[in-house]
């Protein structure tokens, strides 16, 4: 599966071509793949980040490929709403990919609740916010892609993962807030969300086994499904995998 996710991405993903994908947390390396997959293959973008400069960097670089790209600065631990809101002003949102994340190590009994809390609004509250401002359109419309990036840490099918309690719960949360956005879309609207395993990323590090684009592979795939395709089920490497 990953020598198939690794030949794909020598090509454009087929189905962007002509669609506004929305990216939030696009400065990190996961989503930095998708952002140039995705203008590879087409798509404009609106991408969000919390450090306007690097978001600007980002634009730069995506728009030297002849991809229109509409920036959203915004700090998701206390403007989530806001930042929802922009995305959807800058227009029809025709797949939304929530790649936004912290990470914060320890157990359950050795992380503050406040640390917990500020976890599961970027992870978790964030990516609520942007489905709540752009699934509606998308209802209406008759089509869309919501992609939650989410981790086999947060999965009970799996064994929550212990060592980062705020994560694991904070992700756990993303895949029940997937459930229900499944549940809510009507006609050609999926969402549903994967896991991108252990990548060389900041805060995966760069030990990690996996690159960026890998990492990325199985969320371009759900963000151009087929009108057939699956919806409100988690995946990693293409594959479902247990909530």
């Amino acid at each position: 599966m990953i020598a198939d996710a690794a030949r794909s991405r020598d090509i454009p993903y087929e189905g962007l071509s002509g669609r506004r994908v929305a990216v939030t947390g696009a400065t990190g390396g996961i989503a930095g793949a998708i952002c140039a997959a995705a203008a590879a293959g087409g798509a404009s973008l609106v991408i969000h980040g919390r450090d306007a400069k690097a978001l600007d960097r980002l634009a730069a670089t995506l728009s030297k490929t002849g991809a229109e790209v509409q920036t959203v600065p915004g700090d998701l631990a206390d403007e989530a709403r806001d930042v929802a809101e922009m995305i959807a002003a800058a227009g029809p949102v025709d797949v939304l990919i929530n790649t936004a994340g912290v990470y914060t190590p320890g157990t359950l009994l050795s992380v503050d609740v406040d640390t917990i809390c500020q976890d599961f609004d970027v992870n978790a509250a964030s990516a609520i916010a942007t489905m709540q401002a752009v699934l509606p359109g998308m209802n209406a419309r008759g089509r869309g892609r919501i992609v939650n990036v989410s981790s086999g840490g947060g999965s009970f099918g799996e064994g929550l993962a212990t060592g980062h309690a705020a994560y694991a719960i904070s992700k756990a949360a993303l895949n029940a807030a997937t459930v229900l956005g499944a549940a809510s879309a009507r006609g050609d609207v999926k969402v549903n969300a994967m896991c991108p395993g252990w990548v060389r990323t900041r805060m995966g590090g760069q030990g990690a086994p996996r690159s960026p684009e890998e990492g990325a592979d199985t969320a371009l795939w759900l963000a151009t499904l087929p009108a057939d395709g699956p919806s409100g089920r988690f995946f990693r490497d293409r594959r479902a995998i247990p909530w």
